[in-house]
């Protein structure tokens, strides 16, 4: 028996947060595929790069996720240059740390409009274009720490959580419409987001071991993600394979919530 094609050759997909990490390592697995890629990002140097290893099949749009304005303009000139876009994946994200008493105002208002305000945004703007034409797939790329507390990371995880929530609404919404609204929550994965949060040579064995003193269990796998652990998570649920799955939250972190 052969196996059912994926649907993504041949199809447009834009992904935000683009530039480095996740985002990177999505727009390159979905290029792998056979796509045509808008990569957006506030990161114009890594986007060159990116579309430069592409051989034209990235296409990069410098661009806030929390710009409404922004995003409809990179969102029309992708429909009118680029094509029809079949599938959207909101990778964006910014983390500030801090305890919950002494985060400022400002980081918990950019905290949410990236993390939370950005997926909306995106998300509103692509269901526009999906619903006339009655196909579709949106993933948003969120974390495990929307479902399990954090120390120091109250901001993260409560704007990860709204967006976790947001997309199974509109996946409700859409469904008659035949467009599909999932997320991927990835655990601690090997990107320059992760890094920040290390200080020494053995913060990597540190987060594999977990954490008492901050309730954090490790990985019972073992190890940390690489971005192309939780790129395939995507690929999977963009695609005609996963076409009957809609509304879900898949946990991409070696076992590190417990299901909790």
């Amino acid at each position: 028996m052969l196996a059912r094609d994926s649907g993504v050759a041949g199809s447009v997909a834009l992904v935000t947060g683009a530039a480095r990490g996740i985002g990177a390592a999505v727009v390159d697995a979905l290029v792998r595929e056979g796509a045509r890629v808008a990569a957006v990002d506030v990161d114009e140097a890594g986007l060159t790069e990116l579309a430069a290893r592409s051989k034209g099949a990235v296409v990069p749009f410098t661009a806030d996720v929390s710009d409404t304005a922004a995003v409809a303009e990179v969102v029309d000139r992708t429909e009118r240059d680029v094509g029809p876009i079949g599938t959207g994946v909101s990778v964006a994200g910014v983390l500030r740390t801090a305890p919950l008493a002494e985060t400022t105002d400002a980081d918990w208002a950019e905290t949410f409009a990236v993390n939370a305000t950005g997926p909306f945004v995106v998300l509103r703007e692509l269901t526009r274009r999906m619903v006339p034409r009655g196909r579709g797939s949106l993933v948003t790329v969120a974390s495990n720490a929307a479902g399990v507390p954090r120390v120091g990371m109250g901001a993260y995880a409560a704007s990860k959580a709204a967006a976790v929530m947001l997309t199974r609404c509109l996946g409700l919404e859409v469904a008659r419409h035949g467009i599909r609204c999932n997320v991927v929550s990835p655990g601690s994965t090997d990107t320059p987001m992760q890094r920040q949060l290390w200080t020494g040579d053995d913060d990597r064995a540190r987060v594999v071991a977990g954490s008492p003193e901050q309730y954090r269990v490790g990985i019972p796998l073992g190890r940390i993600a690489d971005p192309a652990d939780i790129a395939d998570a995507v690929l999977f649920l963009v695609s005609d394979h996963a076409r009957h799955i809609t509304m879900q939250n898949l946990f991409v972190d070696g076992g590190a919530t417990l299901r909790a």
